[in-house]
This record gives structure tokens, sequence and C-alpha cells, in this order.
């Protein structure tokens, strides 16, 4: 039995899976591997690197500092979401990133970003946290048209969450078959397609994959959910989601808003937590011998 994690981006709902992975590393509940997508990857590097309480703190910390997040950002930076501030000065010195655990946990991490030019996901095994491994993070979450294109590995890279929303099937072909799913929206929502897309197909006219991509980003999403739905109700995976829509803004500047859809993530957790090791065949912090 191969175990994974599955974490599905969504900005600042990401939250909620930053309380559920605490209480996860707070019980010793380990995976051999997971995929972040998103916010799930920019989040979800910390599981790996056994952070507890980091993403939530320098989140709270930093949510109205015009470096971190804001228009002036954009215009300045080209960034809505500043990169030399979030990937580089964060972890390196205001709230330092532990490379050094990252890289000593065997737990795969796995994070994709979408190919412009293919309009397709792609995928990085992170290795040590480095500068390479924080600029795939950092395309994972790059979202269109408020972000620039990130090249590294020779691709040009956006927000993994346009082609592939809910990264599942790089733990099946990781041998992972025992899997929960860490989601941020609730049970039975559906998304709708994309308003203004003229506008869209406008603004991506030289990356018209991009584009299309965009277009029926809906229709990807809603059918991972059909099958994530199928799976669960079969017994075949396990999902965390919130039992509510969290009705948080994806750029929120309210450190209270933060803190309590982390706290709604913690509590998720904790009621979940005889299902998950259940599910896990976990006994006393340790999986059971199989």
């Amino acid at each position: 039995m191969k175990t994974g994690l599955v974490m599905e981006g969504g900005a600042m709902r990401g939250m909620f899976s930053c309380g559920v992975i605490d209480v996860l590393l707070e019980e010793s509940i380990r995976f051999d591997a997971a995929a972040g997508i998103s916010a799930g990857a920019c989040f979800g590097c910390n599981f790996k690197s056994g952070q507890i309480g980091r993403a939530i703190r320098y989140n709270k910390r930093y949510c109205r500092d015009p470096r971190y997040c804001s228009l002036r950002s954009l215009l300045t930076t080209g960034d809505l979401y500043g990169a030399d501030f979030c990937y580089r000065e964060l972890p390196d010195e205001l709230d330092p990133f532990d490379r050094a655990a990252f890289a000593e946990n065997p737990m795969e991490f796995h994070v994709g970003a979408t190919d412009v030019d293919s309009g397709a996901i792609v995928y990085h095994k992170c290795s040590d946290g480095a500068e390479r491994d924080m600029q795939w993070i950092r395309a994972s979450a790059s979202m269109p048209m408020v972000s620039r294109v990130v090249e590294v590995d020779g691709r040009r890279l956006l927000d993994g969450g346009i082609a592939e929303p809910v990264p599942y099937p790089v733990l099946e072909k990781a041998g992972c078959d025992k899997n929960v799913y860490l989601l941020t929206q609730p049970k039975g929502y559906r998304k709708e397609k994309a308003s203004g897309l003229p506008l869209i197909r406008l603004l991506l006219r030289r990356t018209p994959k991009m584009a299309e991509a965009m277009a029926v980003r809906h229709l990807v999403y809603n059918r991972q959910m059909d099958e994530i739905d199928r799976r669960e109700a079969a017994g075949e995976i396990l999902v965390i989601r919130p039992p509510e829509s969290l009705g948080i803004r994806r750029t929120e500047h309210d450190p209270e808003e933060l803190e309590r859809v982390y706290q709604l993530g913690r509590r998720t957790a904790r009621r979940m937590l005889p299902a998950i090791r259940s599910f896990l065949q976990i006994e006393d912090g340790r999986r059971e011998a199989e």
C-alpha cells in the first residue's frame, strides 16, 4: 500500500487546507507522496518540511503588505503576488522555509503547472526546496492575466489549476493506491463557465492554448468532481472538504478571515481523525502492518 495526499488550490481558500495539514502533522499522520496545485503547492510544501503553523503565520502577518499581494505589485512587477517577496524574501529571510527538513523527508512532493504553449498539465517532483523547486511552486500558483509567465526547465508555465484542478492523476501514476483528497469547496460545488471569455481570449492572444484551457476549465473541473464523488461513494478514496462555502476572497487581506478559515480546517480535520486513521490503516500514529 502506498498512500497519497492530493491538495487542490483555490487561493486563500487554501487556509482551510493549512488547518487540515497542521492537524495531520500534529497527529503524526504521514503519506508516501503528496501532490499540490496552486495554493495546494504553495501551502502544501510546509507539510513536507514539517513546519506546523508557518503558512497561517506568514499569511496573517503579511496579508496587508503591498509587496505580498496588491494592485501596486501587479503594476510595478507584473505579478499580483510579488514574486521576489513571496518566493525569495519571505522563505529566505522573513519566515524561513526549512529546506533541510524538506529535503530529508522521503515523502515525494509533486507540483503541477500549465504549459502555456500546449495548455497541458506538467508535473515536477520537488527534491530540496531550493530555487528550482520554488520556481515550479511559483509557476503552479501564477494566475493568468495577473502574473508573468514563469520560465523553468525550458517550459513557459502558469497556474496548474487551469489544466488539472485536482492533481490526483500524478499520484496514481506514482503508484499511490490509498489517497486522501483535500479539497477547498463543499460537496456538490460545480464551476460555471468563465465570464468574459472574449476578454480572456484578447488578453491571452499570445498564448492561444492557454486561452483554450481557460475556456474549458469548468468542464475539466466538473468532470473531476463527478469522478471524485463516484470514488468517494465507492470507498476508494477519502475526501476532506469544507462543510460549507468558505466565503473568503481569493486575495483576502483580513487576518481574522484567514484565521477563521484556518480554524475551520482544523476543526474539520479533528472531527475526521477517526475516519482518516481507519482509511489509512493507522493505529497510535503508525500504519498497521500490511
